[in-house]
Order: structure tokens, then C-alpha cells, then sequence
């Protein structure tokens, strides 16, 4: 099985892009800050808050000394905010636990706020060179493909999905951590969800499902996220009046921002909720513990 492997790590050799987060000074924390923000998120869009990120708060313990405001304001537009939120809570705990430093038990690491198994075995792998299978939707469909011979391998990570990517990786720890990153590659590059550039892939000889005639997938079809129009959209537009405040906003200058009285309460309702977002005497709101709008009416 290391067969497969062997041919992605020769072909990651060649083909990788250069991204920040895969070079050694990237550090672990680099690599912890790069895999939250790429959830959902296009590596275009992350790359150049990374660097802003990186270069404001090089080590947890600068940005756990920072209220948490300044982390969803310094996430700016790159979506899902509550990932900023996560992050500032887990650079706190880095501090309280660690020393600030980003440890590379796994135990320890899916310990943290907001550290699932995706990234604590991510971090395992990347930046400390574990053998770990780090599975998320390109490679469920890169094994599903290349050795199950489905078009895909479903819409949720499995037990199953873990094994038979470990099943892949070679014995060396850090082999399998190079073969972790190739496969995360090569389905992001080559073995594309709507069109796979099979003739370029270097698995194309030996591909289950280009074998079996390349067959449809079995299960529904996964329509894109619509996003105009949706509460996200309106969280969106309430957040970037809050970010771009230096005191408390009013009630009434939020109104502004979407017409839809139902829909507007809702998602400030939400942003409250999940903790981004405080309400001060008078109806008026700011980010969670923003020292710029502290409130001086009373």
C-alpha cells in the first residue's frame, strides 16, 4: 500500500506549492493558526491574513495578551469569525497550560478550545512530522478514489475514512507526514471534486475508479452554500460596522445595514450567542471585550 505513498511524496516533491505554513520557521503555531483559517476557506484568501496574523501575534502568548476583539477585528472578511474567537481562547490556554508553547500530544492538542481531530492531527503531522492521518474531504476523495474506486467517500469523516488513509502512510514518522501533506495536494490540485485532471495525476496507472470508468457518485449531489441573502451575509455586514467602530455602535446605526427588520435581529441575535458580540446600556453593541468602546455612559 505504501506504493501509492511513494508516488504522491515524488510528485508533492515537484508540484508543491510554496505556501508559508510549510516552511520549517512557520513554527508550530504557524502551522495551528494556518489549518483554523483554512477551514471552509480558500488558501488565496487565508494567505495574506496568516502573514498580517503572524506578523502581529508571532507566539500565543501575543496574542492571548490582546483582548479577544482584536483577533475577530484582525480576521477582517475571511469568514466563519468564530474561528478567531476560538483562537484567541486557545492562545490563552497555550499560555495557562504549556508556557505558550503548542505541545505535539495529540491528547493534549484535541484539548484545546477549539481543536477538533482534523487539526490536532494536522499539527501533529506538519509540525511535528507525526505519523497521522490527516483526513479531511480532498483526501477522503483522493483514497476513495485511488483505492475504493467511488467518486467520493461521503459527506462526514468516519473511523473507517482514518483507517484506510493510515492503511497508506509509510512506517517513518516523517515520511508519513510528507505523504499527509501530498494527498491533501494532490486532491486539491488534480483530484478535484467536479474536474479531476486524471491524465496529469501520478496515480492515473493504478486509480481504482479511473480503472472503473471513472463511475458516478451514488449518493446526492452537494449543491455550493448559497451566501447572498443568508444570516451569514447579514452577521457579515453587522460585524464589519463593530470592526470598524472605535466606540459603541447604536442600535439604530446597525439597522442601516440590512433592511430586513426579522432576518437583521436574528443574526445579531446570533453574533451574541456565539460570543462575539456584547450588548451595553442604551442599545448599543461591541465586539466581545473591546478596549476601544468601553462604556463610559454610567
Amino acid at each position: 500500500m505504501e506504493a501509492v505513498a511513494d508516488a504522491l511524496i515524488e510528485w508533492f516533491d515537484r508540484h508543491a506549492r510554496d505556501l508559508p505554513w510549510r516552511r520549517e520557521d512557520a513554527g508550530p503555531w504557524g502551522v495551528l493558526v494556518s489549518e483554523i483559517m483554512l477551514q471552509q476557506t480558500p488558501v488565496a484568501r487565508v494567505e495574506p491574513i496568516w502573514y498580517a496574523w503572524l506578523a502581529r501575534w508571532p507566539t500565543p502568548a501575543d496574542l492571548a495578551a490582546d483582548p479577544p476583539a482584536e483577533a475577530i477585528r484582525a480576521w477582517g472578511r475571511l469568514g466563519y469569525p468564530r474561528r478567531a474567537l476560538r483562537l484567541h481562547e486557545c492562545a490563552t490556554a497555550l499560555v495557562d497550560r504549556y508556557g505558550g508553547e503548542v505541545p505535539a500530544d495529540l491528547d493534549a492538542l484535541l484539548a484545546l478550545p477549539g481543536i477538533g481531530g482534523y487539526t490536532a492531527r494536522a499539527v501533529g503531522a506538519f509540525a511535528f512530522g507525526q505519523r497521522q492521518p490527516v483526513v479531511d474531504t480532498t483526501v477522503r476523495r483522493v483514497v476513495a478514489r485511488a483505492v475504493a474506486g467511488r467518486a467520493d467517500a461521503g459527506p462526514t469523516t468516519t473511523t473507517a475514512d482514518l483507517t484506510a488513509t493510515a492503511e497508506l502512510l509509510p512506517a517513518e514518522p516523517a515520511r508519513a507526514a510528507r505523504a499527509s501533506a501530498a494527498f491533501m495536494e494532490l486532491g486539491a490540485l488534480l483530484c478535484t471534486a467536479r474536474a479531476p485532471r486524471c491524465t496529469e495525476c501520478p496515480l492515473s496507472g493504478s486509480c481504482a475508479w479511473r480503472l472503473a470508468g471513472r463511475p458516478a457518485s451514488e449518493g446526492p449531489t452537494r449543491r455550493p452554500q448559497r451566501y447572498a441573502g443568508t444570516d451569514r451575509q447579514v452577521r457579515g455586514l453587522l460585524l464589519e460596522v463593530l470592526r470598524d467602530s472605535s466606540s459603541p455602535v447604536p442600535r439604530t446605526r446597525l439597522d442601516l445595514v440590512w433592511p430586513g427588520e426579522v432576518q437583521r435581529s436574528r443574526a445579531l441575535a446570533s453574533l451574541l450567542d456565539d460570543g462575539l458580540v456584547t450588548e451595553l446600556p442604551g442599545h448599543r453593541y461591541a465586539l466581545i471585550g473591546d478596549p476601544h468602546t468601553i462604556d463610559t455612559s454610567g
